[in-house]
C-alpha cells in the first residue's frame, strides 16, 4: 500500500456514513466519495450536499444492473426455491465490496471506507500488523456490530477495506455528527430490505416474477394433512405468522417441500436442530480438517452457540454443542473464535 493512499468512501447520506467519511477526511489527504444507486431509489440523493458537508468530491455510480441480476433475482429466486434469503450479506460481497470497490479502484482509489460497524485489520487500519492475512473482528458496540454481515468476504477485499467506526459506539457516533455538524440527507434508518421498502416480500416476489404459487397441503410431524396454505413463498422455517391451523399448540414451519408445494410445521419443541450443512463455504484461515469450539451464529439476531465444523472443500457440516433452534436454509452462519470473524457460508 502507498505510503498516502487515495481513499474512496461509500456514502449513502446515513449518519454513519457520514461519520466515516468525515473520519476519513482527517486522517487521509486524498479523499473522494462514491455514492451508488441500485434503481429502487424512492427518492435520490443529491450528491452536492454531501460535497458541500464533507468537503470533498462524490460521484454517483449506477449499478442497478448489476444489482438487479445478483441481489433482486438471488433474493426472488432464493424465496421460490424454499429458502431464505439473506440480500446484505451478497450485496456486500458483490456489489458493496465487489462492484462498488472495483469502480472505486478503476477511478483511482487504492481502497474504500465504508461505515460498518465492525472491526478490521489490514496494513491500511493497522499498519504494524503482524499477520500476514487480513481478517475482521466483531465491532466495539455488539449492539449494532454488523461483521456477520461480511462473513463472505474475501481475503483480497479485506486488504482494500477501511472500517472508520469499528472501535466506537452508535452514541459516538451520534456525537461526533453533533460536534462536526453532520446533517444526515436521510435521517430515518431503514429496517427494511432496500428494494422492499414498508411492501410485503410476497407481493414483491409476485410482482416481479409474473406467476402466482399456488395453493397447498400443511402437513404435520406424523404426515397428516392438517390445512391449506396459500402460497410457500409466504413463509420462512421458523415462522409462527400465517399457519392458520388450530392445534393442541402454536404451530411454526418446520420446513418448505417445494417438490410437493407442501408447508411442513411443527410444534416450538420440534424447531431444534443438532447439525446444519453448509455451501459457498469461505475461510479466512487454513481450516483444519475438524475446527474445534468455534461459535457459530445462524443469524443477525443469534447470540452465537458452541460447535464443530467439519469442512470439505467449499462446504461444510457443522455440530452444535447443544441443539439450536429454526437453522433456517438460504440464512448465512458465520464462524467466530473469541471476537475474531474466521469464516461463514450459506445453510442449506
Amino acid at each position: 500500500m502507498a505510503p498516502d493512499p487515495v481513499v474512496a468512501v461509500a456514502l449513502s447520506g446515513g449518519i454513519d456514513s457520514l461519520v466515516a467519511g468525515y473520519l476519513v477526511k482527517r486522517r487521509f489527504k486524498n479523499v473522494f466519495g462514491v455514492h451508488f444507486t441500485t434503481g429502487y431509489e424512492t427518492r435520490p440523493l443529491d450528491t452536492g450536499i454531501l460535497e458541500d458537508t464533507l468537503g470533498f468530491d462524490v460521484l454517483k455510480i449506477d449499478l442497478s444492473q448489476i444489482f438487479e441480476d445478483k441481489i433482486v433475482r438471488y433474493f426472488i429466486d432464493t424465496y421460490l426455491e424454499g429458502r431464505t434469503p439473506n440480500p446484505c450479506i451478497m450485496c456486500n460481497r458483490h456489489i458493496k465490496f465487489g462492484a462498488l470497490l472495483d469502480h472505486a479502484l478503476n477511478l483511482g482509489a487504492d481502497c474504500l471506507a465504508t461505515g460498518h460497524y465492525a472491526r478490521i485489520n489490514n496494513l491500511i487500519s493497522c499498519p504494524d500488523r503482524k499477520t500476514a492475512r487480513p481478517f475482521l473482528e466483531k465491532g466495539k458496540d455488539r449492539l449494532k456490530d454488523q461483521s456477520y454481515f461480511l462473513c463472505l468476504l474475501s481475503c483480497d477485499q479485506l486488504e482494500k477495506i477501511i472500517l472508520p467506526l469499528g472501535n466506537m459506539t452508535k452514541d459516538q457516533v451520534k456525537k461526533t455528527a453533533a460536534s462536526s455538524g453532520l446533517e444526515p440527507v436521510h435521517s430515518k434508518e431503514s429496517q427494511d430490505i432496500c428494494f422492499v421498502p414498508g411492501r410485503n416480500f410476497s407481493q414483491f416476489i409476485i410482482e416481479n416474477h409474473g406467476v402466482r404459487p399456488g395453493p397447498g397441503p400443511v402437513i404435520d410431524m406424523q404426515g397428516r394433512i392438517i390445512g391449506r396454505h396459500c402460497g410457500l413463498h409466504q413463509f420462512t422455517v421458523g415462522q409462527r405468522r400465517g399457519i392458520n391451523c388450530p392445534g393442541p399448540e402454536p404451530y411454526y414451519v418446520k420446513s418448505i417441500d417445494m417438490q410437493n408445494n407442501a408447508l411442513r410445521v411443527c410444534f416450538k419443541k420440534d424447531l431444534f436442530s443438532e447439525t446444519l450443512n453448509l455451501e459457498t463455504l469461505n475461510w479466512n484461515f487454513t481450516p483444519l480438517d475438524v475446527v474445534k469450539d468455534v461459535t457459530t451464529k445462524i443469524r443477525y439476531g443469534h447470540k452465537g452457540a458452541l460447535s464443530t465444523v467439519f469442512p470439505d472443500n467449499d462446504r461444510a457440516r457443522v455440530r452444535f454443542h447443544e441443539p439450536q433452534s429454526a437453522v433456517t436454509p438460504g440464512q448465512a452462519a458465520a464462524f467466530y473464535k473469541d471476537s475474531r470473524l474466521i469464516g461463514g457460508g450459506i445453510i442449506t
